[in-house]
């Protein structure tokens, strides 16, 4: 006979969790709170004894207690800048937010943490940050693109505990993981020279964000500073845009560097109109190695940033500095490497 209350009893409490599993209060407490060195036997009898009870956890009043949410806040924070397309539909159709939440939850599921997803476009800064100063979560993940975002120094004034996706683009005592965006863009120029193309261009990031500044100095450090280039903003519409004035410009181009498989994907759309082929006439290298680079016709060679190895280490950054507020900023910064298909 099932011992579940009924919707009109008192709802099950945690000594009755502990009778019915034959533990003591303190071990069902133990096991609700993941605490990791519960015998794996114990902690299966109290989980039992909990779905046979139907006891739900007070988490508003366990906070209290232990100050802590169990909830980490994926902020995405948004430039002031023009784009065609709105702000969410971009943030939930680029492949790279998918990869940055699967990362993170790898990390955080295990330990029943829950990831909140925040975007943050311009008008709701201030929104964000206040919403993050009243304790709604123990911490923060971080992307921010924008070299002078205010949201890294708001959180770190607050003392937020917070991790970022990219190194930070002024002075600011967070912790960061990052790729060598400089040392993937000379990857893909030496491959382009591999193949024996010589006129070698390229349609770099936006120059006011970290990626795009530094993935166009790695460019600019291979091909050359004379090198072609023109500057999109890590979308397709406006990669498609420019390669028309670059082509224009430089028709004789047998070699392109884009700085993201999104971007990608309108270049090679662009190539085609003009009457260029892939890679026959001229090669294309992307980067980052996403679902983007795959959908390309033809498949995108490009470079591989760890996209869910970065974020997994953002969110055990994050623990870490949750756990001990006092720790040092890290960064850690991964390798990228070069995917090799059919575009160059």
């Amino acid at each position: 006979m099932s011992r579940r209350s009924s919707p009109e009893s008192r709802p099950p409490t945690l000594e009755e969790v502990a009778e019915v599993a034959g533990v003591s209060r303190a071990t069902v407490s133990r096991v609700i709170n993941a605490v990791p060195t519960v015998d794996p036997r114990i902690r299966a009898a109290v989980e039992r004894a909990i779905n046979e009870i139907g006891y739900v956890p007070n988490l508003a009043a366990r906070s209290l207690v232990t100050r802590s949410t169990n909830s980490i806040a994926l902020v995405i924070s948004e430039p002031d800048r023009e784009y065609e397309a709105p702000f969410l539909n971009r943030v939930f159709t680029d492949p790279f937010f998918g990869r940055v939440t699967a990362g993170a939850q790898e990390v955080l599921r295990p330990r029943g943490i829950h990831l909140v997803i925040i975007p943050a476009d311009p008008p709701a800064h201030h929104l964000v940050v206040r919403y993050l100063r009243q304790g709604h979560v123990d911490g923060v993940l971080l992307i921010s693109s924008h070299s002078e975002d205010p949201i890294p120094r708001q959180l770190s004034d607050l003392s937020i505990p917070t991790v970022m996706s990219a190194r930070p683009g002024y002075p600011v005592p967070l912790s960061h993981t990052d790729v060598d965006q400089r040392a993937g863009a000379r990857l893909a120029v030496a491959h382009l020279r591999s193949l024996g193309r010589t006129r070698i261009g390229t349609v770099s990031g936006p120059l006011d964000t970290q990626a795009g500044h530094d993935r166009h100095d790695g460019f600019l450090a291979a091909a050359g500073p004379g090198a072609p280039f023109v500057e999109g903003d890590f979308t397709r519409a406006q990669a498609e845009r420019v390669t028309h004035d670059l082509l224009a410009g430089h028709p004789d181009l047998d070699g392109l560097f884009v700085a993201s498989d999104v971007m990608a994907e309108g270049v090679l759309a662009t190539l085609h109109e003009h009457g260029r082929r892939v890679p026959d006439d001229i090669a294309v290298v992307g980067f980052d190695d996403s679902s983007a680079a795959l959908a390309c016709r033809p498949r995108l060679t490009t470079v591989r940033q760890p996209v869910e190895e970065m974020s997994a280490e953002m969110a055990r950054l994050l623990l870490a500095t949750i756990d001990d507020p006092g720790r040092l900023p890290r960064s850690v910064i991964f390798q990228p490497s070069l995917i090799i298909r059919d575009s160059a």
